[in-house]
């Protein structure tokens, strides 16, 4: 990977995304992270790989990618202008940071790309929706492609208004899916299950499925849904009650909602 790189802010979506550019071949010596706090993992690992962490000079890079959070760009704007040259790519994950608030503070910055990753992308198996001004070249967006896919799939969007739906439904969405199994954990407590072991049991069976979905690609859930539910067995039997008029779906529904429009007022 030719290139040089800025990652400003070093934390676990920032940290989890170097390390994934690393094993792609991103040479350390061109790569310099900014992060006023650091981690003391995150300084030892820099010092490791060799990368400079907060030079006392930075440099501007082919590369600056935005791991900040919201409320410390606009302090941070000015000095990033210096580190970004005329044909060099900005990619920011901040959340709620919109094109034109990036444009307002980095009037050097010209290819611009906006992304959501989620937080599985600590353990390689995230999925990022991205979205580019058009002044973002084909080859551009292919190395974007690159190392926003270090750290797990990627999927370009035709508008950035979807990032907000994308923070929505993917963003956020494994906090549901932390949250279904806590549920299937009480549930099973209710019944008369030892905690632990309820916990154990729901635990695994979410990361069982997760799994399954991710080796069998050719079948969709609703399918993998089906393959599970005898006619008339305890399945059906809980799905009945799931997949009523007033069941997970509309509740899902509203969930998903409400996360849109507040990843719509944060970005005002």
């Amino acid at each position: 990977m030719d290139i040089s790189l800025t990652l400003i802010g070093a934390g676990k979506m920032g940290g989890a995304m170097l390390q994934g550019w690393l094993k792609l071949g991103l040479e350390a010596g061109r790569t310099q992270v900014i992060d006023p706090h650091p981690s003391a993992e995150m300084t030892a690992f820099c010092a490791a790989q060799g990368c400079a962490l907060n030079p006392a000079q930075p440099v501007p890079t082919d590369v600056i990618v935005l791991a900040i959070k919201p409320q410390m760009f606009d302090a941070a704007g000015n000095t990033l202008n210096s580190l970004i040259p005329p044909s060099g790519v900005v990619i920011s994950v901040m959340a709620g940071k919109t094109i034109a608030n990036m444009q307002a503070r980095l009037p050097g910055a010209v290819n611009l790309i906006r992304a959501m990753p989620n937080t599985p992308a600590a353990v390689g198996r995230g999925i990022t929706g991205v979205y580019a001004t058009p002044a973002v070249s084909e080859a551009q967006r292919a190395l974007a492609t690159r190392l926003l896919g270090a750290v797990g799939r990627v999927e370009w969007l035709e508008s950035e208004a979807q990032i907000d739906m994308v923070t929505a439904l993917s963003g956020s969405g494994p906090a549901y899916v932390f949250y279904l199994a806590e549920c299937m954990a009480r549930a099973g407590e209710a019944m008369g299950l030892p905690a632990a072991l309820a916990a154990r049991l729901a635990r695994a069976t979410v990361e069982g499925a997760g799994e399954l979905m991710f080796q069998d690609q050719a079948t969709t859930p609703s399918q993998l849904r089906i393959n599970v539910t005898s006619p008339a067995g305890t399945t059906a039997a809980a799905l009945a009650v799931l997949m009523a008029e007033n069941g997970l779906a509309p509740l899902m529904q509203a969930a998903i909602a409400a996360a849109k429009h507040r990843a719509e007022e944060l970005a005002g």
